[in-house]
């Protein structure tokens, strides 16, 4: 039985010269009976490792020893290997290493699945329900494929010298990458390729672009009142949707935790027309915002009705939306609120800050007292004692109401201006906060007893 894994070589019978490209796979695959593509850039002269003749006879062991010398020959030889500037890379692993979790029963899901080819070092991490790809440039010897740990690999780069050049190489068997920097060298354990999960979303019927600052303000002024109790999953997102206020087409964003409700709205932008409501997860929300602050452009947005993807720069983010219907909250909104007090915001802020240190409990529970132009903020603790304050207001009614003090201090942040308008109707009833000069967000807080 013979093997002609080589083909008829040019210039003799048994001198060839690999000087194709410079990367490679393994040199023989006895399962396919071929070689893969990949070689080191080196003339070799087959003469001296096989024992037999193109015509010749030689057995199957024969022809195994020869390839193993072929093997032992090529000793360093790696399947992937590039250079890249150590700020790039360490930039780009603190996006992607944030979506893997510290502990995972998943061996693979640990891993970021790297990937050198056509000049840049492309990183895909997952959580079977968020996925973040990232490229960067680099100086790549030998095109190749790998996953390693995310956050070890991450710390190593943090850990090296500023201005570095990082070397990562991956052996022959595909086993192990080696890192090395300077006088420092790292091995990690590599797990195969094929084990890393692909989440899809290649497949988005709708798609549409918005400004980043755009975006970051949709996130931003929503994103504090979604849901953290897993029993109910429909609430632990932003829901986004198509909708309209009068004449004018919005995309509204909207969150709510049972106890507050936010809502954000912006002109619809052009290709969403056509958009399901859809719950991006919290996680979600979370690792896109944090992205978000090196974006300075448009953001590419596409969806389906399972998935959400949104690309910019070199970053692509797919998520899987929340498999759940959102609760029709216009029902939540009150619409014969009559009682009108405006306030500073940071004043506002400042003073139920100060006096709910004094509160029990996780609530923080403080009181609000209006009597014509002055509020009074209260509270109090039967073991710490009792605080008060006043401030000054622009409104004519009189009543008692207390809130969360947390709760409301996450609502006054949130406005920029120089007005918080508060809209009342009496002490058992939800109340209405907006920003005086930006009627974009409109948030309502639920009541508490004191």
């Amino acid at each position: 039985m013979l093997f002609w894994f080589m083909g008829p070589p040019p210039g003799g019978p048994w001198t060839r010269s690999l000087s194709g490209p410079a990367s490679a796979g393994p040199f023989f695959s006895l399962g396919q009976g071929r070689f893969l593509s990949r070689i080191p850039r080196k003339a070799v002269d087959f003469r001296g490792f096989l024992p037999f003749t193109p015509l010749g006879g030689a057995g199957p062991s024969a022809i195994v020893h020869a390839i193993f010398q072929v093997l032992n020959y090529y000793d360093g030889w790696v399947t992937m290997k590039l250079t890249i500037d150590r700020a790039a890379l360490l930039r780009s692993l603190s996006h992607v290493q944030s979506a893997v979790e510290r502990r995972n029963t998943i061996p693979i899901l640990a891993n970021v699945l790297l990937r050198a080819e056509d000049g840049a070092l492309a990183m895909t991490t997952t959580d079977m329900d968020l996925e973040i790809n990232e490229s960067v440039a680099a100086t790549v010897q030998a095109p190749g494929a790998t996953t390693a740990p995310a956050h070890t690999l991450h710390d190593i780069i943090r850990k090296m010298p500023d201005g570095s050049a990082i070397e990562l190489a991956v052996d022959g068997s595909g086993n192990t990458m080696t890192v090395k920097a300077g006088r420092s060298t790292f091995k990690l354990s590599c797990l195969p390729v094929g084990d890393f999960p692909e989440l899809g979303g290649h497949d988005m019927p709708v798609n549409f672009a918005m400004p980043a600052a755009e975006l970051r303000a949709l996130i931003d002024r929503t994103k504090f009142a979604m849901s953290t109790e897993e029993t109910r999953y429909y609430l632990n997102g932003i829901y986004i949707h198509a909708g309209a206020n009068g004449n004018l087409k919005v995309l509204r964003a909207v969150a709510t935790d049972g106890h507050r409700l936010a809502r954000f709205e912006m002109p619809l932008p052009d290709g969403a027309d056509a958009m399901p409501g859809v719950i991006i997860p919290r996680k979600a929300v979370g690792e896109l915002r944090k992205l978000l602050d090196e974006a300075a452009d448009t953001i590419e947005i596409g969806l389906s009705q399972s998935k959400v993807r949104f690309a910019f720069d070199h970053i692509v983010m797919t998520s899987k939306l929340v498999d759940g219907t959102f609760p029709n909250y216009e029902q939540v909104i009150p619409t014969g609120n009559t009682k009108v007090v405006e306030v500073n915001p940071k004043l506002f802020s400042g003073a139920i800050d100060r006096v709910s240190t004094i509160s029990d409990g996780k609530s923080r529970a403080v009181k609000i007292a209006l009597n014509g132009k002055t509020m009074t903020l209260s509270a109090n603790s039967p073991d710490s004692g009792s605080a008060t304050e006043d401030l000054e207001v622009n409104g004519n009614d009189n009543m008692e109401i207390g809130f969360n003090a947390r709760y409301l201090m996450d609502i006054t942040s949130q406005i920029s201006g120089d007005g918080c308008r508060m809209m009342l109707a009496d002490a058992a009833s939800p109340t209405i906060i907006q920003d005086t000069s930006d009627p974009s967000a409109l948030y309502v807080l639920m009541p508490l007893r004191v």
